[in-house]
């Protein structure tokens, strides 16, 4: 959904008043830089600048490269399995159009899981790691809380599968992640779509949710009705756009928090540090904390 279609639908939302940005750029750039704390460092789709995205092998690498928190891709197969992949199409990470070359486009919708079991997901970035596999929610979970980190975790095209909110719920809450330590300290559900990041904090308002985009600052309040995050792309990034989004409080009554995505590189990494950024999802984490400190 786009901004404007969200700021029609919540249109009956009453208390949205100005905002008065606090500053001027380059006294909000020095005040974000001289923070003691440096913005959270979150693995994209793991460590996937040095494993293959999305996999078991990628929340491993993370972890032992210290990295607490790893962010994901949720989607939903034909019989109604949810696995981590990023594309809605199998083909970039996976062998799956020489397993099954008559099945173009490739759609994960359109497979089983146990089809989408057989496939070879870490051969594309590397022979050591062939055999990687597409892990379900379940073994990704799994595998999240045995390595005791936290998880972003993006619904990934919701307009492809009606429902899957409620599904990305069931398993958690299935696999133990729905528990009050798990939801406290250790959970955000994101998404591109407004409505989805909506689904989910009306089924369950005590996890913390993101909007996934760059709203506009006028449109800001009638998102923090449902979300506790706004994660914007880092080119789209100001420290004036920092400062309004931090002076709403979100859904659970505090500040919005912004964590930006793709940053991989020291330049990068320390501009939206300075904007005072919350949070910096990237491929390259190690790169991202030696810039941010």
């Amino acid at each position: 959904m786009h901004v404007r279609s969200v700021a029609a639908l919540a249109a009956t939302t009453v208390g949205v008043t100005a905002l008065v940005l606090p500053g001027s750029a380059a006294g909000i750039e020095q005040t974000a830089a001289g923070r003691e704390d440096a913005p959270q460092v979150i693995a994209h789709r793991g460590a996937s600048a040095y494993a293959p995205e999305n996999t078991l092998g990628a929340v491993d690498l993370a972890d032992e490269m210290g990295f607490a928190w790893v962010e994901n891709d949720v989607q939903r197969t034909g019989d109604g399995e949810l696995v981590v992949v990023h594309d809605d199409s199998l083909a970039r990470t996976t062998d799956v159009e020489q397993k099954f070359p008559d099945r173009a486009p490739w759609k994960v919708k359109d497979f089983t899981a146990a089809e989408i079991a057989t496939l070879d997901a870490g051969s594309w970035r590397g022979s050591e790691w062939a055999g990687a596999r597409v892990p379900t929610l379940k073994q990704y979970l799994n595998r999240v809380d045995d390595n005791n980190q936290k998880l972003l975790l993006e619904i990934k095209k919701p307009e492809l599968y009606p429902g899957i909110e409620k599904d990305t719920l069931r398993v958690l809450g299935e696999e133990g992640w729905l528990d009050r330590s798990h939801v406290c300290s250790r959970l955000v559900i994101q998404s591109f779509g407004a409505d989805t990041v909506r689904a989910v904090h009306h089924q369950r308002p005590d996890v913390t949710t993101g909007f996934l985009g760059t709203p506009a600052v006028a449109d800001l309040p009638l998102y923090a009705a449902f979300t506790d995050q706004i994660n914007p792309s880092h080119t789209s990034l100001t420290a004036e756009y920092v400062a309004a989004v931090h002076s709403i409080k979100g859904a659970h009554g505090k500040p919005l928090r912004v964590s930006t995505w793709t940053v991989n590189d020291t330049a990068a990494a320390r501009r939206v540090a300075g904007f005072g950024v919350d949070g910096i999802i990237t491929n390259h984490p190690d790169v991202v904390r030696d810039a941010v400190g």
